[in-house]
């Protein structure tokens, strides 16, 4: 099939930065001599030695505190943590220390930590999480979730050539999804962080979301077209700093906005999104901002049930429907 998958492009970022910077290391759980869970750094080891291919015991409060040091010493670390979901060992060193060197001492702590989060392949409670409101309030750290593979290459350059430690979620269910194959920009090509993208323009209804939702709702989005509702499609990407801008223009624009997000409905960023757009677009609104998100529950193991957890297009539909009728 023509095109890179989404797994491929995380992997040309990483093999393109470790080129170009030999500052650039690699360090996690089984990513060396295996070439980690997901194969995704298969071959790299070879290539690029044991210095800078580091398998690590399963500590990742020790994984992230090493990168740590690292940085400190001039070094620009790539951690992988097998599964997002066990960055919670971790947390205390990523957001008590990584995310405060800076306003502390003044230093810069060029760290990203990466992996996949994010549920729909019946991975049960402990391998699906959507982890990023556990780090978006912790000021001094970056968090990014692209949706498809060009912006998993550029957005992963970026974060990583960042002075400031970056969480980059990357969505398990995306890593070799098909339908996301796509032509990859050059090695010289570098995205922004915190600039989010339209992915679709239209005037009724907007739908603001990140990550795998992007796609659900993009289908949506057709449906809606069907019954003459336009939909403008706003894909975050970063979710830390957000793109204020983008947010209030779909706002003031549609006058009619729906949040989308994996994660769970209580404490989830569609609470966050909400309230900016009261502060700064409430005289715009012609209906109640609405969320569609995931249930308040962990995440199921069977995958009838997981289904049931997460939203769906028709939930997507359902409530734009709601909106335009409003």
């Amino acid at each position: 099939m023509a095109g890179s998958t989404y797994i491929e492009a995380v992997r040309e970022a990483l093999w393109e930065e470790m080129e170009a910077d030999e500052r650039v290391f690699l360090l996690g759980e089984d990513i060396a001599v295996y070439g980690g869970a997901f194969k995704l750094t298969q071959g790299f080891l070879d290539h690029f030695g044991a210095d800078r291919v580091i398998d690590t015991p399963i500590a990742e409060g020790g994984i992230v505190g090493a990168a740590i040091g690292a940085a400190l010493m001039g070094m620009r670390p790539v951690v992988e943590i097998q599964f997002l979901d066990f960055l919670s060992c971790g947390f205390d060193q990523l957001t008590n220390f990584a995310a405060k060197c800076h306003y502390r001492w003044g230093g810069a702590v060029p760290i990203v930590v990466r992996g996949p989060g994010g549920a729909g392949v019946g991975g049960g409670p402990f391998h699906s999480q959507s982890v990023e409101m556990y780090f978006l309030k912790t000021p001094g750290l970056k968090v990014v979730a692209p949706a498809t593979a060009a912006d998993a290459k550029l957005l992963l350059k970026a974060a990583i050539r960042d002075p400031n430690p970056v969480l980059f979620i990357e969505h398990k269910a995306l890593y070799r999804a098909p339908a996301l194959r796509e032509a990859l920009p050059g090695p010289d090509a570098v995205g922004r962080l915190g600039e989010a993208a339209v992915r679709r323009d239209g005037d009724d209804v907007a739908i603001i979301t990140y990550g795998a939702m992007v796609h659900k709702a993009l289908e949506a989005a057709e449906t809606l077209a069907s019954e003459g509702v336009s939909t403008r499609m706003v894909d975050l990407r970063t979710l830390q700093p957000l793109d204020d801008a983008a947010i209030l223009d779909a706002a003031r624009h549609c006058g009619k906005v729906l949040v989308a997000h994996e994660d769970t409905r209580t404490g989830g960023l569609a609470g966050e999104i909400t309230s900016r757009i009261n502060e700064g677009a409430f005289e715009w609104l012609d209906a109640p901002v609405l969320r569609v998100t995931a249930k308040d529950t962990p995440v199921p193991y069977d995958k009838g049930l997981e289904r049931a957890f997460l939203p769906q297009v028709e939930d997507i539909v359902a409530a734009a429907r709601r909106l335009a009728a409003y």
